[in-house]
């Protein structure tokens, strides 16, 4: 009974100790700190808590009684990455297309997915999502968020459109008898005081933006044009912005992308058609462009086009030219790829294909990092490695500011000071 008793007090001992937290204090020793903007070499990080404490010059940096130091000897530290275009509720269209996902996969089958989706997101280095909306999962999203940010699962950081607006008759699900009520993948609005209420209703239910569908492929013969008014869009962002809240676009088209750039969008999604003049407005009104390369790359492959075999199609061509002029044009660049038509974890994606088109990896970093926390609103918390904001950290190998495919090396993850992956 003695050698029990002091057996079951050993194995408790043993117990509490690795139940331990760990450390509140952190020094990250890498070989180089990209700190959202300049590449410096021979820095270190202190961590406290949730927080950045330190950054700087190692030979400055004295660390903490008590603190625990990890080298990460060959690699880059920076801040976690920020996507820009994503959807969580949503998987790859070559594993079932968009129309079954929203008209046949019940909730919490989608929402377990998302489970995964999250996690394979945060372990990519994506610390912060954008998620422009639930393509028919209502506020799905609202609970995801919550349960990262109680620690339920890993996830990154989201800021969350819900169901997104649209105007009435121009979405999808469509080609359905006229006497059938087909769900939708966003919600409808129409109005001064319609789009007003729906903005108002999607706040209440706890979402952090406002995204609206500018244009869509409604016309008579399925071509894209405009939906929403010029003054519709208006009052949808004097809503959003009088309730702290950004408004941003799904637009493709001159018209489209034209009449939510003059109402006061903070950024344009995709814009497919942009020209010169649209390109020039953009710079005007400083509002950024998530021009999603890589939802396109990928829905080409899934039609049958041999990427590296086949010549790149005219839609990607065009697409190509697009992208070009927006970023000589000096239109600020945002990374988002649209991610949920391609793999999350696989967010790199769009980053390859922004270099690739004719960004510098290095301006690709900047995009990744401390230009989407500006241009979401978010710069005072994230997106640099700057004492005093969340310590949002990942290290990958080598220098991405040389080779963009290191991001898909990450060797280290960090959340508020927490670690999630080593």
């Amino acid at each position: 009974m003695r050698f029990t008793l002091a057996a079951f007090t050993c194995l408790l001992l043993s117990a509490t100790i690795s139940a331990q937290p760990a450390p509140s204090i952190v020094v990250l020793q890498p070989d180089r700190v990209f700190d959202g903007e300049t590449m410096r070499t021979g820095w270190s990080v202190v961590v406290r808590g949730e927080g950045i404490d330190v950054a700087g010059p190692s030979v400055s940096v004295v660390a903490p009684a008590g603190a625990r130091t990890i080298v990460l000897k060959g690699t880059t530290l920076m801040p976690g990455m920020i996507e820009g275009h994503s959807h969580l509720l949503l998987h790859p269209y070559n594993e079932t297309v968009w129309n079954d996902q929203v008209l046949r996969e019940p909730l919490a089958l989608r929402v377990a997915r998302a489970v995964n989706h999250a996690r394979a997101t945060l372990m990519a280095g994506i610390t912060t999502v954008r998620d422009l909306g639930t393509e028919g999962a209502a506020y799905a999203d609202v609970g995801l968020r919550q349960a990262i940010n109680e620690g339920i699962i890993p996830g990154p950081r989201m800021l969350v459109a819900g169901p997104a607006m649209v105007v009435t008759g121009s979405y999808a699900p469509k080609g359905f008898a006229p006497e059938v009520a087909v769900p939708q993948g966003a919600e409808e609005a129409d109005g001064l005081d319609g789009v007003v209420r729906v903005a108002r209703g999607q706040i209440a239910h706890g979402v952090d933006l406002i995204k609206i569908y500018a244009d869509y492929r409604w016309g008579p013969n399925g071509e894209t044009r405009p939906g929403f008014t010029l003054d519709e869009t208006r009052r949808i962002v004097e809503a959003a912005n009088s309730s702290g809240r950004p408004v941003v676009a799904h637009a493709s088209s001159v018209e489209g992308m034209r009449r939510a750039i003059m109402a006061g969008v903070e950024t344009i999604e995709h814009g497919d058609e942009g020209t010169a003049e649209i390109w020039k407005l953009m710079v005007e009104k400083n509002v950024a462009f998530c021009p999603t390369l890589a939802a396109g790359d990928s829905t080409s492959q899934y039609a049958g086009w041999k990427k590296g075999v086949d010549p790149e199609p005219a839609r990607l061509q065009r697409k190509r030219q697009s992208f070009k002029a927006a970023l000589d044009a000096g239109v600020k660049m945002c990374f988002g790829g649209d991610v949920g038509v391609y793999a999350h974890g696989d967010n790199v994606r769009e980053l390859e294909l922004m270099v690739n088109y004719g960004m510098t990896p290095a301006a690709a970093l900047i995009a990744a990092t401390s230009g989407n926390a500006s241009f979401f609103r978010q710069g005072e918390r994230i997106g640099r490695v700057k004492p005093g904001l969340l310590a949002d950290l990942i290290a990958v190998d080598g220098d991405p500011a040389a080779n963009i495919t290191q991001l898909r090396q990450v060797k280290f993850v960090m959340k508020g000071g927490r670690i999630f992956k080593e």
